[in-house]
Parts: C-alpha cells; sequence; structure tokens
C-alpha cells in the first residue's frame, strides 16, 4: 500500500489517501498537473517516468534530507507529510530521476561488482586454508 497526502500551497493537508500500487496510476491519471514528491529509491525512478507520463512535476529526494520534516514517530503517512513538506523548500536539493538506460547500467555495475567481491572472499579463503 501507498500513502498519497496532497498538500495545498500553504503547506495545509488536504488529502490522505492509502492506495493499491495498481490503483495508483488511474489516481494520479485523474489529477490536474501537480507537483509529486517521492523519497529516491530504485522504484521512484520507475513511478516518476509514469508520473510524468502524465503531465506531472516529479521531485525525488535523499532519505536524509526527508528525515528532519518527519514529526514524532515514523509511519508511511507521516513520511509521506514530511515529503510533501520537504519538497517545498527552495533551497532542497534533489536526486536527478533516471531514465531506464541508466538503471539498467547501473544494476550491471552492481552486479559485477559483487561478482568481483565474492570471488575475491573466495580466493582470499582459499588462501587461508592453504596456509593452514
Amino acid at each position: 500500500m501507498l500513502h498519497v497526502v496532497g498538500m495545498d500551497e500553504r503547506g495545509k493537508s488536504v488529502l490522505r489517501k492509502r492506495l493499491s500500487r495498481h490503483a495508483l496510476i488511474p489516481f494520479i491519471a485523474t489529477l490536474p498537473p501537480v507537483l509529486i514528491g517521492m523519497e529516491a529509491c530504485g522504484g521512484a525512478h520507475y513511478w516518476a517516468r509514469r508520473f510524468r507520463e502524465h503531465g506531472h512535476e516529479v521531485k525525488l529526494m535523499a532519505p536524509q534530507f526527508v528525515k528532519p520534516y518527519v514529526k514524532s514517530n515514523t509511519n508511511d503517512t507521516r513520511d509521506a507529510e514530511g515529503i510533501g513538506e520537504a519538497v517545498t523548500r527552495p533551497t532542497r536539493r534533489f536526486v536527478p530521476s533516471k531514465e531506464l538506460d541508466q538503471q539498467d547500467i547501473q544494476a550491471l555495475h552492481r552486479v559485477r561488482e559483487r561478482l568481483i567481491g565474492e570471488r575475491t572472499a573466495l580466493v582470499n579463503e582459499v588462501h587461508g586454508l592453504m596456509h593452514e
């Protein structure tokens, strides 16, 4: 489930909705073009591309920059409110949205780095066993 929090230009919460992933795009398609803020993660880049198809402006924020805006104990609704507040700040830095090609290349690099690390660990383990 995803939590949607809508805020007016003064920062007052005007909408709170909990949606399934399947219901999110039909809901977003009914909205007039709005500013959408999200916490940056691998999936956020996909959603940003989908929201832009419907004419929305999307800003992604690094999680460490959202945390100061979340009030009290964290839950999904409070996180969404914090993101809504943080995204309106003029001095915030945002994460550039990645295209599909960029994410593919990044995934290949991560897999390659993992394989290199595992190979190095295996070689070191074999060397250690041979010294015993």
